[in-house]
């Protein structure tokens, strides 16, 4: 049972590490230091979007009309650290 806690923890780094890289992008673009015409930024891109539109979806569709800012990385974020949160002070049930 360790093993799965640990895959559980990963798992959750991982996801925290995509949300960084597409919220960072984000920003990126939107100043264009990058440019979505470059083929690998744009494959990047479309990656993640893909990737995180299943998280950022019931996120956006709870949260209220922000004028344009979209706080659903945000929330995933807080989400996911929660979770860690109850894993790790639950981490008895996984024999630790």
């Amino acid at each position: 049972m360790q093993s799965i806690f640990d895959i559980l923890l990963m798992l959750i780094g991982v996801a925290r590490l995509f949300i960084f890289i597409h919220f960072i992008m984000s920003w990126l673009i939107q100043f264009e230091v990058l440019n979505l015409r470059q083929q690998f930024v744009y494959q990047v891109w479309s990656g993640l979007s893909r990737l995180l539109e299943p998280i950022y979806a019931p996120i956006r569709r709870i949260l209220p009309q922000m004028g344009g800012i979209d706080l659903s990385p945000l929330v995933a974020l807080l989400g996911l650290e929660a979770l860690r949160i109850i894993l790790i002070n639950n981490a008895g049930a996984f024999g630790y």
